[in-house]
């Protein structure tokens, strides 16, 4: 049993560099998601299973949702302000 939590300790502290190493943002989101799995799989071996539930729901599912939701809200967001400059760039040469 003790292998098995170093294993899943040495588990968690490389999800948890590549995560914070990876420079696109959505790349980073998917590890995050999967650093929160490795993290509730951690739970489950050194018997919380409840808090590894909640790591489930919260780390693995909800919180890269929000990621990405927002990302895509931002880049919606970017490229509509980018449309309204070039319309009226056109309008103020049109004049």
């Amino acid at each position: 049993m003790q292998l098995l939590q170093m294993l899943i300790l040495c588990f968690v502290a490389i999800f948890g560099t590549a995560v914070v190493l990876t420079r696109d943002p959505r790349s980073q989101v998917i590890g995050l998601s999967f650093f929160g799995l490795v993290l509730a799989c951690m739970f489950f071996i050194f018997q919380a299973p409840d808090v590894g539930l909640s790591q489930v729901v919260i780390g693995a599912v909800a919180l890269p949702l929000m990621f990405m939701l927002t990302m895509a809200r931002v880049r919606r967001n970017t490229e509509e302000h980018e449309a309204r400059k070039r319309h009226e760039k056109k309008g103020k040469e049109a004049a």
